[in-house]
């Protein structure tokens, strides 16, 4: 059986044993290099033995767009709403999502690199929104040369300890121009950062974007229209909140920022395809682990984790 990775992340003072790792599996979350870390918030190496049936369906929450390299060398699919992706390839775009996604693997190496929309404003030609809610192979949206060098320093990397200045190497090398759409973004990202109820079209309004403008860049860059964003982002402020603090009173965050339960429960049918309780009780404990990693290597509150991804 092969050895796994090395837990833990390069930040000082973030250890392997606080992420609270199911048996069997390994996992390491980095922060990249300064200059590349409000377009790629963070890499993860992710890493599970082989033969345990319990580990074998994991799921994922709705996010950003992703890249990942799959070194297993095992078979992985992933279903991404009513698609499904029998046998994903060593290099994948993950669109932004608007469901959570059961991912099926027998062990391996993955890694991931999340893109926000500052990040798919420099790196990526198409419109978010056409890429949404499916998998696309890297070497379709990025330059092959790009590619294989990611793949192939990878492949014959540690797969651990060596992970993040390969990412930082590569991504600082091929960094393009800031956008000119930068300042608006950012100013979006602002926007829904902030706590409470406060309506995007109205907020950026006020900084001077226009309602077309502000539709065009949300899908643009987003993958959403402004009304569908911020219920993604008001739906994942609570549930990753109840995902890593299950007795936290969760009932007084649903009150600030739901109309009532019954409110939130058809958010989470849309963006979970079933109640938050439902969608505890299936295998979560490897995600709900690099939630927590995420949140100690980023140094932010669990309730920004989805926004800061942004």
């Amino acid at each position: 059986m092969m050895t796994m990775i090395e837990s833990g992340s390069h930040r000082p003072g973030v250890f392997a044993r606080d992420f609270g790792l199911p048996d069997h599996t390994a996992l390491r979350y980095e922060q990249p290099a300064h200059a590349l870390r409000e377009l790629l918030p963070s890499y993860a190496v992710l890493d599970s033995e082989p033969g345990f049936p319990h580990l074998e369906e994991t799921w994922m929450l709705p996010s950003w767009a992703m890249i990942w390299v799959v070194l297993a060398e095992d078979p992985i699919s992933v279903s991404v709403g009513n698609r499904r992706y029998g046998e994903l390839s060593s290099a994948i775009l993950y669109g932004v999502t608007s469901s959570a996604m059961p991912v099926r693997s027998n062990g391996g190496v993955t890694i991931a690199i999340d893109i926000s929309p500052l990040g798919w404003a420099r790196f990526f030609k198409q419109s978010a929104e056409t890429l949404r809610d499916r998998i696309t192979p890297l070497k379709e949206v990025l330059p092959p040369s790009l590619v294989n060098e990611l793949v192939n320093r990878l492949y014959h990397s540690d797969r651990a300890l060596d992970v993040k200045g390969i990412l930082d190497d590569i991504f600082l090398r091929a960094l393009p121009a800031p956008h000119p759409d930068e300042a608006m973004i950012a100013d979006m990202i602002r926007i829904l950062s902030a706590t409470g109820r406060s309506d995007l079209s109205e907020a950026s309004a006020s900084l001077g974007i226009q309602p077309l403008k502000l539709r065009r860049l949300s899908q643009r860059y987003f993958g959403f229209p402004p009304k569908i964003l911020q219920m993604r982002t008001r739906f994942l402020r609570i549930f990753l909140n109840m995902m890593i603090n299950p007795c936290d009173d969760y009932e007084s965050l649903i009150s600030e920022f739901y109309f009532d339960r019954s409110h939130f429960l058809r958010d989470s049918k849309r963006f979970l395809g079933m109640t938050p309780w439902q969608f505890l009780d299936l295998n979560t404990s490897y995600l709900t682990a690099a939630l927590r990693a995420r949140r100690l290597v980023m140094g932010v509150p669990t309730s920004s984790l989805d926004i800061v991804s942004a």
